[in-house]
């Protein structure tokens, strides 16, 4: 299922694309117990994104070629940080600039998204704690980074992390390629195969810290190849099989 969030008189719902592409809106939480309610509508132009989490967590490093290309030794440990949720966009919204003169870069993402809450999942449990899976561009102040000699407030910018175009329930992540291109000229292409840290080794690492909630998000890293964004560039990502973004940036 594809499943995505949309206005309505009552805020914002939750329902899952049909084949015609309607939306057939849903009662409950789409990660546990819910019913279909009413007819299908039609789907709007435009979406919000598919999340709306607590708690967005990203991690560093976790493609060896990638830290490798920024000098940096690949973490013996799973590398996490959190990340203010508020930089959430939908696909096709536009990406903003906040200094034209820092370096700002692009990453593309696989997103996991949190179904059944836990503490201390073990590793051969970790899938069945996964909701689904989505699209994500990690948007990066790599001035403030170094600046900083930590990630939070390089990466919390408004409009910093496009989330979308839904959330896919039934998709296997095992060795999808990840794409990334800037004015059309690819720039990234890896495959989640390449992760040093697995899915569920993240799951695990996360859930000894703090319990993982229902629809939380964990960006699982970036492959190699990233490179700056500028006023007036065009930045578009897919993940095989998954799903695709595609955001104007302006300064």
């Amino acid at each position: 299922m594809k499943w995505v969030r949309i206005p309505s008189g009552n805020g914002i719902r939750w329902g899952y694309r049909l084949e015609d592409g309607r939306i057939q809106l849903v009662v409950g939480e789409p990660w546990g117990s819910f019913t279909a309610e009413e007819e299908p509508v039609a789907a709007p132009t435009a979406l919000p994104a598919p999340v709306h989490p607590r708690k967005l967590i990203a991690i560093g490093r976790n493609y060896a070629k990638h830290a490798a290309e920024k000098g940096n030794e690949v973490p013996t440990e799973p590398l996490f940080f959190l990340v203010s949720p508020t930089a959430i966009i939908a696909d096709g919204e536009t990406i903003r600039l906040p200094n034209r003169e820092d370096r700002i870069e692009h990453e593309a993402e696989l997103a996991v998204v949190i179904g059944t809450p836990g503490k201390n999942i073990p590793e051969e449990q970790a899938w069945d704690h996964i909701w689904g899976y989505t699209c994500a561009l990690d948007i990066t102040n790599r001035v403030q980074q170094k600046k900083d000699g930590q990630f939070t407030r390089s990466k919390s910018h408004d409009t910093f992390k496009p989330v979308g175009p839904w959330i896919e329930t039934d998709w296997d992540p095992t060795d999808r390629t990840l794409r990334l291109w800037v004015n059309n000229e690819l720039k990234q292409e890896g495959s989640t195969a390449e992760m040093v840290h697995s899915i569920p080794r993240l799951i695990a690492a996360l859930s000894a810290v703090f319990p993982l909630e229902s629809g939380d998000v964990i960006l699982t890293g970036t492959p190699a190849g990233v490179g700056p964004l500028a006023a007036g560039d065009q930045v578009e990502m897919e993940i095989e099989g998954l799903g695709r973004l595609s955001h104007p940036v302006v300064g």
